[in-house]
């Protein structure tokens, strides 16, 4: 066996012991759920600031001013999403474990709702007059919104294979007669379980408090989640997670798939600051989110093969190669590529492979630069993947022409960097069938 069939089969088999590893399926199937909630609250701060901000919104307009009173009805849209965003992660998390390890109760994520809530600060300090208060079991903004997302997975995590491991323990289930209804038997068998799962997680988070004097959540945020985010919202950060999943969609595995679950909690906590401070009306603090991932370093899908299917039209005579430009281009519209990975295809292939890897991170490096200096705006809300290049790039800048400007040369240059290596494809292609 060659030495690049070893590493193939070297990267295959990580990907496929990634892929299985419970925690990964767990947090990539939660965050698939909770993606329509995100975008429904992203769509009301894109109506709160297009259309209902005072000064330069739709109701600046006399005959539109009715509209202002649509406004408590997206704060409040925004404030069950968003705000929430954590509880509803802890949630969907405890659900899918669950789910993984034989449980296809509700009762888990309730659980691990529990035990978040069990291990956070619910008394707020505050200043009033000039005296100091405690208001107690209150829970603040941060310990519901995106920035306590990773404390939220773990203690769900945790939470969960705790419970499922007291429940597959008979002595710790309380029997009830065969006559009793199926709920009110299901309620008393996980009684114990939970008792004991909700108690050992709180018993931990005070313990841990009263011996370093702070709550779990700020070390976790602090050593773990601050950290990681900070990586991520450098140039060399993201672009290392491009490769990662260049990477893996060159032998065959779902790249996007394969990094979700680091990659999402990250870029979407980046993007619900930014929608947060655009409600505010200030400045948004994070360049690089998930919807810049998407708009700039995923046009028409992983790899921005849309530079790929207009390079082969451009210049290719070959009829396959043309033919498979033509099936994939209303797929790519979409951003979906499957269609032009498998078929013309990408996997394997150590020609089409370099501007795979390469233009994501020329045009991510060009998008950075463009936003860091202020030509086009930060993306302050989420839009669905599947949005057509362009749109996605007004939407999630909030009307931002200087994004869809950058979005287009970016299109523009993924296209010259397939030039060369379309040309050489079919060349390479004619070698072998000199009669097509």
């Amino acid at each position: 066996m060659s030495l690049q069939e070893n590493a193939i089969d070297f990267i295959e088999g990580c990907a496929v012991r990634l892929d299985s590893l419970r925690y990964i399926k767990a947090i990539k199937a939660s965050f698939v759920t909770l993606m329509p909630v995100i975008i429904v609250g992203a769509f009301s701060v894109l109506i709160s600031g297009m259309v209902l901000e005072p000064k330069n919104g739709l109701i600046s307009y006399p005959a539109f001013t009715f509209l202002i009173d649509l406004k408590p009805v997206m704060t409040s849209i925004y404030y069950a999403t968003q705000g929430f965003l954590s509880i509803s992660a802890v949630f969907m998390v405890g659900i899918e474990l669950a789910r993984i390890n034989g449980n296809q109760k509700l009762l888990p994520g309730l659980l691990a709702v529990v035990c978040f809530i069990s291990v956070i600060q619910t008394s707020l300090p505050v200043t009033l007059e000039g005296h100091s208060i405690i208001i107690p079991d209150v829970l603040a903004k941060e310990f519901s919104g995106s920035k306590s997302l990773f404390l939220g997975m773990l203690i769900a995590i945790f939470s969960v294979e705790i419970y499922c491991k007291l429940e597959s323990f008979s002595w710790l289930k309380i029997k009830m007669p065969d006559t009793v209804p199926s709920n009110i038997y299901d309620s008393f068998t996980a009684l114990i379980p939970s008792v004991i799962t909700v108690l050992i997680v709180a018993s931990i988070g005070a313990v841990f408090h009263h011996l370093t004097g702070v709550y779990l959540y700020d070390a976790i945020y602090l050593l773990m989640q601050k950290p990681l985010e900070s990586v991520t919202q450098s140039l060399w950060g993201v672009m290392l997670l491009v490769v990662f999943a260049q990477l893996f969609w060159l032998i065959g595995v779902h790249g996007d798939q394969m990094i979700l679950a680091i990659r999402d909690p990250l870029l979407l906590g980046a993007v619900m600051e930014n929608m947060d401070a655009y409600g505010q009306g200030k400045d948004a603090p994070n360049v690089i989110t998930m919807p810049f991932w998407d708009v700039y370093m995923g046009i028409g899908g992983s790899g921005a093969t849309i530079g790929l299917i207009i390079a082969v039209l451009l210049v290719t005579k070959r009829k396959d190669m043309r033919e498979i430009a033509r099936l994939s281009l209303g797929p790519a519209i979409f951003n979906i590529n499957e269609p032009v990975i498998f078929g013309m295809p990408i996997i394997l292939n150590p020609v089409l492979a370099i501007p795979f890897v390469i233009t994501p991170i020329v045009t991510g490096t060009i998008a950075y630069f463009a936003t860091l200096y202020g030509f086009a705006d930060k993306a302050v809300l989420m839009v669905p993947w599947t949005t057509p290049p362009l749109i996605n790039a007004w939407i999630s800048t909030a009307g931002s022409m200087g994004a869809v400007m950058t979005q287009f040369v970016c299109i523009i240059i993924s296209v010259f960097i397939y030039l060369p290596f379309v040309k050489a494809t079919a060349r390479k292609k004619q070698q072998y069938s000199p009669k097509v």
